[in-house]
């Protein structure tokens, strides 16, 4: 084995050069290489479309070159039910991608599709100009989840939409214009948006992003500042701790950036700032846990608003009140809609309220319509009237049926008790990731909340540099081909992201754990052989 890859094992210690090929050896004998599926009770139809090749034919002539498609061999799906996707050859794999974050309730969920059938035989489209009961009744279910004052809400169809709106919204509420995003942060794709989107392999090489401003990344793994005791997750980053009694370093130092940037890089008066309260498509990234709070201050100090991208957050001060002990569940986080929201962290519904913060304006898509194309923007009263000075309008937002669809979304959460689900299994993946984590050199970093969570590749925990993209590939397409679909994010590609419809069972969380124990093993095979 390349005893560079390996080159300090859990507890810091330094191993014999020719313990390395022993430390695989115990690694191997106490591993199953065969991870069982769990049984599926659902069988898909027939495949009759296209054959393969005609569709990978037609996807190369006739649909644009920037739509990507993951895997060496492109899949093909057919047909899903709840946590499960069946390819065109029948095959089933679980998925832990749930369409990038967006299947919050389960493929084509019974009460889901009940519904959107039974509204397409009643009134399928008509404009939001006249009334119809679907959006009545449907807004008023959704902001009965949120707190005063965020009760007024925007239909758009997507979360680039709702980011654009929200966006719009600050600069007119405010009449001021600088916004400050993290680097890192996903906000949308569409020419607005893409000014708050801090990932370099989304921006194109035309003019964006004027009047946004990013911001250091308070990331504690990664970042120059973090340790032991910084996020809200039941695991921590393996870095240690030098925190007084009473305060978070990390906090202190990130916080003190954030002022650098409002002091040198915008204007005295500012029109917000917009955070995910967990980083999404840049791995699952959590703040120091106070940060968000200290930060929203600060711009409300300046006389911007604060979103919340519910795409996202977290809160700390290494005291016991803040920081509880290893192996118990922290009390307080802060998350955003987009990815974080309906019930996706387990311990809340909305990801802003484990921080104990109240945002002007909160972003939601992804999981608020299973699937459905949808999204929101839920504001203030006050800060709503400022767009009704002029015309304002979406022809397809909150069109009856996507309304219908996203009121039997809240039932299916609310009645399968996902929210719960979400914290109990997705505290059992966290906690057996981050087992590997401690068995495996190549894992720098296991984190997250609920069905949330990301893990960190790196070519060792010393340096923390990302896992060479090769690397990364083949323990990706080694999952695939065991039976489970993982996202990839992150900066350099290096984190897998584990996000999987919240319908998922403990028994397939440890087949899903198993398979991936199973990749790094055939991951270090490979290493060996060179």
């Amino acid at each position: 084995m390349a005893r560079a890859l390996w080159p300090l094992w859990a507890g810091g210690r330094r191993r014999h050069p020719g313990s390395d090929t022993l430390r695989q050896q115990e690694l191997k004998s106490s591993f199953s290489m065969q991870a069982k599926m769990p049984p599926c009770d659902f069988s898909p139809g027939k495949y009759e479309s296209y054959p393969y090749e005609r569709m990978l034919k037609i996807r190369k002539q006739n649909l644009s070159p920037s739509l990507v498609t993951y895997y060496k061999k492109p899949l093909l799906l057919h047909q899903g039910h709840m946590q499960w996707l069946f390819d065109y050859e029948g095959r089933r794999y679980l998925d832990l991608f749930a369409g990038i974050v967006t299947v919050s309730v389960g493929h084509c969920h019974p009460k889901v599709t009940a519904a959107a059938q039974k509204q397409l035989g009643h009134l399928w489209h008509t404009t939001n100009i006249y009334m119809h009961p679907s959006i009545q009744e449907y807004v008023e279910k959704l902001t009965a989840l949120l707190p005063d004052p965020l009760k007024v809400v925007y239909l758009t169809n997507s979360g680039s939409e709702a980011n654009d709106l929200a966006m719009f919204l600050a600069r007119l509420y405010t009449r001021n214009f600088d916004l400050i995003c993290f680097r890192g942060g996903y906000h949308g794709g569409s020419p607005y948006a893409l000014g708050l989107t801090s990932i370099g392999s989304y921006k194109h090489g035309v003019a964006n992003g004027f009047g946004c401003q990013t911001t250091m990344l308070p990331d504690v793994f990664r970042g120059p500042w973090g340790g032991s005791h910084c996020r809200d997750s039941l695991v921590q980053t393996i870095r240690k701790c030098s925190c007084s009694q009473g305060c978070c370093e990390a906090n202190d130092q990130y916080v003190e950036q954030f002022k650098d940037t409002l002091s040198t890089c915008v204007t005295k008066a500012i029109a917000g700032f917009i955070a995910e309260p967990i980083q999404g498509v840049n791995g699952a990234v959590q703040y120091p846990k106070r940060f968000l709070k200290e930060a929203f201050q600060l711009v409300r100090e300046r006389g911007g608003i604060c979103i919340a991208d519910e795409k996202k957050l977290v809160k700390c001060c290494c005291s016991s009140a803040f920081c509880p002990p290893e192996g118990t569940v922290a009390q307080e986080q802060l998350s955003y809609a987009v990815q974080t929201g309906f019930g996706r962290t387990g311990s809340h519904f909305w990801g802003f309220q484990t921080h104990g913060v109240v945002p002007d304006v909160v972003t939601m898509a992804k999981g608020i319509g299973n699937g459905f194309p949808m999204a929101a923007v839920v504001t203030t009263p006050e800060i709503a009237n400022s767009l009704a000075q002029n015309l304002h309008f979406n022809t397809f937002g909150g069109n009856p049926l996507a309304c219908v669809v996203g009121s039997a979304v809240l039932d299916a959460i609310a009645e399968d008790g996902l929210q719960k689900n979400s914290e109990e299994v997705g505290t059992y993946m966290l906690l057996e990731f981050a087992k590997l984590r401690d068995k495996f050199e190549i894992i720098g970093d296991v984190r997250g909340k609920g069905l949330m969570i990301g893990i960190e590749m790196v070519k060792n925990k010393d340096s923390r540099q990302p896992l060479p993209a090769e690397e990364m590939s083949q323990i990706w397409e080694d999952c695939k081909d065991m039976g489970v679909l993982i996202g990839r994010g992150g900066i350099y590609s290096q984190t897998f992201r584990v996000k999987p419809p919240m319908c998922i069972t403990k028994q397939d969380a440890a087949f899903a754990v198993e398979v991936f124990h199973a990749a790094l093993m055939k991951h270090l095979e490979r290493t060996a052989a060179k």
